[in-house]
C-alpha cells in the first residue's frame, strides 16, 4: 500500500490486475507440476504428473487408478478421469499421434480399483518411446535426456514403465537398443505397459518426462529451474554406460604419443550429402589429421566405442552428430551447416556441444556451395529469405533445406576451419 500511494488511481488499478494474473499464473504452474490425490482434479495442461498415494496401473489398458476414499473427492466434480501422453514434445501433433494416451482416474465406491498383482516399494516413471524416438537424435533429445532429468535423483531406485517400445536396428526393441543407458538410471527390470496384463501398484509414480528448456539440456526437478546437474553429468553417465576409456582429451596420453589427431567425418547416405567428401578427406590428411570417413549406423555400443577413439568429429547437420555424446571432453566438434539451416543447426548441436564441454566450430555453407542453386528461379524466397519459408511451416521448410539439399564444400574456405581445429587441439 505504501508503494501504491506513489501511483495514480489508474496506475494502481493496472498494478492490481497485473498482480492478480501473476498470482494466478504461479498457482497454476505449481498445481500443474505436482499432484497428490487429496488435492482434487489433475490440471489438464500438465506435461508431467507426480502422484502419491495408492496408485495402480494396468498397462494393457493404459489406465492408472488413484485409490481415494469417497469423502476426499469433491461430489460436485463431474470429471473423474484425465488423459495424458507421456512424451515431452506436446506441441508436435505428428509426434504425439504415435504416443499412447494414459487415462488417470479416481477409484470410487462404485468403481473400485483392481487388485494388485505386484506391489513395489520403489517409485515409478511412465514414459513413451514413441513419437520420433526411433530417430537417433530424437531418442536422446526427446527421451533419454528428459528421462535423465526426471529420474536420476532417484539414484537408480526407480521402476521404468515404457509404452510404444519401438523397434530399432536389427529388429531389436527401443529399450534393448539403449539398455546400457537405461541400466545406469534404474537397477530394476523395465516393464513394457503395452503387453503388461498385471496390475502394478506403487506409492509414488511420475507420468511423463520433464521437457527440457533446450536441446540436450538437463534439468534437476529438485532445484526448480536452477540446474544443479548439467549436460556434462549426462555425458559422464553415457561414457560410464558403455565403459568408454577416454573421459577427456587432455587426460588422454595417446594424443601426445601420436602426431596426427584422429578425425571422424560422418558420411550421410541420402539428404545433405557431402558431394566432395573424398577431396575433403584428402585435404584434411594433408593438414596432419588421421581421417576416417564413414556412416555410423550400427550397434550403439560399437558406435560409442568407435566415436570415443576420435579427437575431432565432423558432420553435415543431421542426426549423425548426435554421436558427439560419446566423445571425450575437450574434443572438437565441427558442424557443416547447409544454406538456410543456421538457426536450426545452432540450437540442435551448437549450444549442446558447448554444454558438453566440447570445442565447437561451425562452418556455414554459402548458397554457392548448395545443390539448391538452379532448382528455383532467380530471386526466389528459397534463396532470399529462408526464415520466411520456415514461418510458413516446418514441413515445407524441411522439404527444401533438409530433404532436398546437398553441399559441395569450398575447400579453400573449409581449410581455415580445419586449421582452427588443429589450434584448439594444441591448447
Amino acid at each position: 500500500m505504501i508503494v501504491a500511494r506513489s501511483f495514480s488511481p489508474m496506475e494502481q488499478k493496472k498494478l492490481g490486475c497485473a498482480a492478480f494474473f501473476l498470482a494466478f499464473f504461479i498457482i497454476a504452474v505449481t498445481l500443474s507440476s505436482i499432484f497428490k490425490p487429496y488435492l482434487g482434479p489433475l490440471p489438464t495442461l500438465s506435461d508431467v504428473y507426480e502422484i502419491e498415494g495408492d496408485v495402480r496401473i494396468h498397462g494393457s489398458t493404459s489406465t492408472i487408478f488413484i485409490s481415494s476414499p469417497p469423502q476426499q473427492i469433491n461430489s460436485t466434480t463431474t470429471k473423474q478421469f484425465w488423459s495424458t501422453k507421456p512424451y515431452p514434445r506436446k506441441e508436435d501433433t505428428v509426434a504425439m499421434a504415435k504416443v499412447t494416451a494414459f487415462k488417470i482416474q479416481y477409484a470410487t465406491a462404485v468403481s473400485s480399483p483392481p487388485q494388485c498383482d505386484q506391489i513395489f516399494t520403489s517409485p515409478a516413471v511412465v514414459f513413451s518411446a514413441g513419437g520420433y524416438a526411433g530417430n537417433h537424435y530424437h531418442a536422446f533429445v526427446d527421451v533419454l535426456v528428459p528421462l535423465f532429468s526426471t529420474s536420476h535423483h532417484f539414484n537408480r531406485d526407480v521402476v521404468f514403465l515404457v509404452t510404444n517400445d519401438l523397434s530399432g536396428y536389427n529388429s531389436s526393441s527401443w529399450t534393448s537398443k539403449y539398455k546400457s543407458i537405461l541400466d545406469q538410471l534404474s537397477k530394476h527390470d523395465i516393464y513394457k505397459t503395452d503387453t503388461e496384463n498385471q496390475v502394478l501398484c506403487f506409492s509414488r509414480i511420475v507420468v511423463g518426462l520433464i521437457k527440457t528448456p533446450r536441446e540436450f539440456a538437463v534439468v534437476d526437478p529438485r532445484y526448480s529451474t536452477n540446474n544443479n546437474s548439467s549436460t556434462r553429468d549426462f555425458n559422464k553417465m553415457v561414457r560410464s554406460a558403455y565403459s568408454l576409456k577416454r573421459e577427456s582429451l587432455s587426460e588422454d596420453i595417446r594424443i601426445f604419443r601420436q602426431p596426427r589427431p584422429r578425425m571422424l567425418i560422418i558420411r550421410r547416405r541420402r539428404d545433405r550429402h557431402l558431394s566432395n567428401g573424398k577431396e575433403t578427406v584428402e585435404m584434411a590428411r594433408s593438414l596432419g589429421f588421421d581421417v576416417v570417413m564413414k556412416p555410423v549406423v550400427w550397434n550403439v555400443s560399437s558406435v560409442a566405442r568407435f566415436v570415443n577413439s576420435f579427437d575431432v568429429l565432423v558432420g553435415v547437420h543431421g542426426a549423425g552428430l548426435t554421436n558427439m555424446v560419446f566423445l571425450p571432453e575437450n574434443a572438437v566438434v565441427i558442424q557443416i551447416v547447409p544454406f538456410g539451416l543456421e538457426n536450426l543447426a545452432r540450437s540442435c548441436f551448437g549450444k549442446p556441444a558447448e554444454g558438453m564441454n566440447f570445442r565447437y566450430l561451425e562452418y556455414k555453407g554459402s548458397l554457392n556451395e548448395s545443390s539448391l542453386v538452379g532448382k528455383y528461379s532467380d530471386g526466389a524466397k528459397v534463396y532470399a529469405d529462408p526464415a520466411a519459408i520456415y514461418r510458413k511451416g516446418f514441413d515445407g521448410f524441411r522439404s527444401v533445406y533438409l530433404d532436398n539439399q546437398d553441399i559441395n564444400l569450398d575447400l579453400g574456405r573449409f581449410k581455415g576451419t580445419l586449421l582452427k581445429a588443429l589450434e584448439l587441439l594444441r591448447v
